[in-house]
């Protein structure tokens, strides 16, 4: 029941999201924005464990803004406002004019209307999502500290080869080259290589970012504990919480990123989108301070590759819509196998362990039992 009531207002609002959702498109908009709701969440899982890191250092009137007003700016930041921007710049309109168009909709065939203006963009968006979600998953695949690993038979030979530098750019512009080459025509090669390219240049841009202020962030803290009397918790408040919670929302933003531009490869409609991540971005500031309270973290080992896993067949289906007709819905499955299929991975290796400690624990148990000298 605490859990419940903790996440009682995230349940409100996924409720009015979909009702949304409905009266917008019907229940196709309904389904696309569930799985987006999903995806959202477990791309953002890793994020969670993050931020719960850092807002432990919080007082709890910190906390609560957190997720109140940082919400907002997280809902309201990337996720409305940076897809209509994504589609502004691709499609060359303003903001006004994007936004009208969307809630027009009208014939995707007929110029001038928002279908055709994101079907004209679509190789920029393919190309650019597509190159920076392929670098994501690479990084994760190539990347030689991780010490688990999921589908052991493919991952560990390809975390070896990772030893070789700067691999996943290498993997990344192979594969934009062969797209551009084999997967659009003449008129379009051009706008494929520079939109792929700059997909890769942003994504090494963002988590360069990103680490830079991980590691800043980890330096201030490790100050904040030595000055700290010994055996005691300060709890940060005043101009230093303010300091946190900017750090947070940078990070949220950059993290946020692959959650966006993965949506691109589901469906390219802004309000989806918007009303998918919103609800789901909403979920994770709520599990993230739920975690904090708690102060444990659901051990779902492998959910982090299955999401990487997702993340890595949406960029290739997303490169692939180039040249193919693939439905959004099957791409949203798609993701959301790989997502189920480590989840149940994870219960069953937790069960597994749980088994083999009581095992091992009768067999202790059973050891240290005295021997009857009578016998």
């Amino acid at each position: 029941m605490d859990t419940l009531r903790h996440f009682k207002w995230d349940l409100v609002v996924l409720l009015a999201a979909l009702v949304v959702a409905f009266v917008y498109q019907g229940w196709g908009a309904v389904w696309l924005a569930a799985i987006l709701i999903v995806v959202e969440i477990v791309f953002s899982f890793d994020n969670a464990a993050v931020n719960a890191k850092y807002l432990a250092r919080m007082n709890a009137f910190w906390q609560r803004i957190f997720l109140t007003v940082g919400v907002l700016v997280a809902v309201f930041g990337m996720r409305l406002i940076f897809p209509f921007v994504i589609v502004c710049v691709t499609g060359q309109i303003s903001p006004a004019e994007a936004v009208r168009l969307a809630v027009e909709k009208g014939n995707p065939h007929e110029p001038g209307t928002y279908g055709y203006l994101l079907e004209q963009a679509h190789p920029s968006i393919a190309a650019f999502g597509g190159m920076f979600l392929l670098m994501l998953f690479l990084d994760f695949l190539f990347d030689t500290e991780r010490e688990s690993t999921w589908l052991s038979w493919l991952e560990k030979p390809l975390q070896r080869v990772g030893k070789v530098d700067q691999l996943s750019a290498v993997v990344a512009g192979a594969g934009l080259l062969l797209a551009a080459q084999f997967l659009v025509g003449p008129e379009e090669r051009a706008t494929v290589l520079f939109a792929g390219l700059l997909g890769i240049v942003v994504y090494i841009a963002v988590n360069g970012l990103a680490a830079v202020m991980e590691d800043q962030e980890a330096a201030k803290a490790e100050r904040f504990e030595q000055s700290a009397p010994a055996g005691s918790q300060v709890l940060l408040a005043g101009k230093a919480a303010f300091s946190l919670f900017m750090f947070l929302e940078v990070l949220d933003a950059t993290f946020s990123f692959d959650g966006v531009i993965g949506a691109f490869a589901i469906t390219p409609d802004p309000i989806i989108i918007a009303l998918g991540l919103g609800v789901g971005a909403l979920f994770v500031r709520s599990m993230t301070v739920y975690l904090v309270r708690k102060g444990t973290l659901a051990e779902y080992r492998y959910l982090e590759h299955g999401a990487h896993w997702a993340i890595g067949m949406l960029a290739v289906l997303l490169v692939l819509t180039l040249s193919f007709d693939i439905p959004d819905v099957v791409i949203g499955l798609v993701g959301l196998v790989f997502i189920a299929a480590a989840w149940v991975s994870s219960v069953v290796a937790n069960r597994n362990e749980l088994d083999a400690l009581d095992e091992l624990d009768d067999l202790l148990t059973g050891i240290a039992e005295p021997v009857d000298a009578s016998k």
